[in-house]
C-alpha cells in the first residue's frame, strides 16, 4: 500500500501459500499461478490487473490468508478501498493478533471516510507494534482528522 514504504507490508503471519488435499489438480496449479502472478503486477505497480487476478485465486481458495491479504493490498493501491476493508477485515476476524490486517483495515476504513473506525484499528496495530513508524503515523493522521473536524463541528 502506498503508505507503506516497500517492502514493509510482509506480515511476519504470512503463511506459504499451500494447495489444499487436491495438490496436483490443474485446479491448484491454477490458483498458485493466479497468486504468482497477482503479486508479480502488483510488485510491478499494476494492482488493477493484480486485483483481477488475485479475485480469481480467493475464489478459489477463500481461507488463504496470503491471497486474501495480496488481494487487500491490490484492491487499495487500485482505490477500491472498501473492498480492501472487506478483505483486510476477514483476515483481522481470523486472526485477531495479525497487526498488518489491523493496519491495512485501519488504512481502507480512513480512505472510506470511517475515521472513528479507522482510529480504533490504528490504534490496535500500533499498540501491537510500536515500533512500526508507518502504523504511528497512520494514527496519528486519522486521530488529527476527528479532532479536525470536531473542531469544526462545534
Amino acid at each position: 500500500m502506498s503508505e507503506v514504504p516497500s517492502g514493509s507490508w510482509d506480515s511476519r503471519y504470512r503463511e506459504n501459500f499451500t494447495p489444499g488435499d487436491d495438490a496436483g489438480t490443474s485446479d491448484t496449479v491454477d490458483v498458485h499461478a493466479w497468486y504468482v502472478t497477482g503479486k508479480e503486477l502488483l510488485d510491478k505497480g499494476s494492482p488493477a490487473a493484480a486485483a483481477q487476478v488475485l479475485q480469481r485465486a480467493a475464489a478459489a481458495e477463500p481461507t488463504s490468508r496470503s491471497v486474501r491479504e495480496a488481494l487487500a493490498r491490490a484492491q487499495f493501491d487500485s482505490g477500491r478501498y472498501a473492498e480492501a476493508a472487506g478483505n483486510f477485515r476477514v483476515i483481522v476476524e481470523a486472526s485477531p493478533s495479525d497487526d498488518y490486517a489491523h493496519f491495512g483495515l485501519g488504512l481502507a476504513l480512513a480512505r472510506t471516510g470511517d475515521h472513528e473506525a479507522a482510529a480504533e484499528y490504528l490504534a490496535l496495530a500500533a499498540a501491537m507494534r510500536p515500533d512500526r513508524k508507518p502504523y504511528t503515523d497512520a494514527l496519528r493522521q486519522v486521530r488529527a482528522t476527528l479532532e479536525a473536524r470536531k473542531r469544526i463541528a462545534e
